[in-house]
């Protein structure tokens, strides 16, 4: 579904990814593990068009989309939680959620559809779903942002560190969520970046390694023997 191949880019002149080769299949639930700095934002940002890409192609569904717009490619069912969640707080919780549908003008029972299976994998946010984005905490933060990716990611989610500074006990009420995700929308593909591995070892599928912008798939996925091997421990 998702094809990445021989892909580079930079930022200010530094190449960031080098030679990137990566698949992302329907319905599969893939970890990118890397320390900062090793290019993990920088993928996920190049796959929605916010990336310098120096050579290489990016694929969706056979259809080459590296000349597509930013804007353009939630269209084809990609939805992107960055990990500075980025909501507008002086908006409510729903009606960012509510937003990216909106702005792609998806009809309003529709939208009213995918709000209700939203809730339905994130029950706090319907309690929720009136407050000010400016009042939530880290962890609702990152769930609303997930919600939001889930408005018009039908086909593929990219999450970027979302246990980032996530308490123990909000970092497991996250990955329930994604563990919900996975359960009632078994399609949905999912791409997410960590530095700790062990914080998606109960449901990732494959694992990948990425170190100076070089990604590497790693054997066994996130077998602990595995990480060691590829100096992710």
């Amino acid at each position: 579904m998702l094809e990445i191949r021989g892909l580079s880019a930079e930022i200010e002149g530094v190449q960031v990814l080098r030679r990137v080769d990566f698949a992302l299949a329907e319905g599969a639930t893939v970890a990118l593990i890397g320390r900062n700095g090793a290019g993990k934002t920088s993928l996920l940002r190049a796959v929605m068009g916010f990336m310098k890409v120096t050579a290489g192609d990016i694929a969706f569904d056979g259809r080459p989309i590296l000349t597509m717009p930013p804007h353009e490619r939630p269209r084809l069912g990609i939805g992107y939680a960055p990990e500075d969640r980025r909501l507008f707080s002086s908006f409510s919780i729903e009606e960012n959620i509510r937003l990216p549908a909106e702005v792609m003008k998806v009809p309003a029972a529709e939208i009213a559809r995918r709000l209700d299976a939203i809730y339905q994998v994130l029950p706090e946010l319907a309690e929720l779903r009136p407050r000010a984005a400016a009042g939530l905490s880290g962890g609702q933060g990152k769930m609303a942002a997930l919600a939001r990716a889930l408005m018009v990611g039908t086909r593929v989610i990219l999450l970027d560190e979302p246990f980032q500074g996530l308490a123990p006990v909000l970092a497991q009420r996250y990955a329930a969520a994604l563990r919900a995700l996975r359960d009632s929308h078994p399609e949905i593909a999912l791409l997410i970046t960590e530095s700790n591995p062990s914080l998606l070892r109960s449901f990732a599928e494959r694992a990948y390694a990425i170190e100076r912008g070089e990604v590497t798939e790693v054997a066994g996925g996130l077998a602990a023997s595995s990480l060691e091997a590829a100096g992710l421990h």
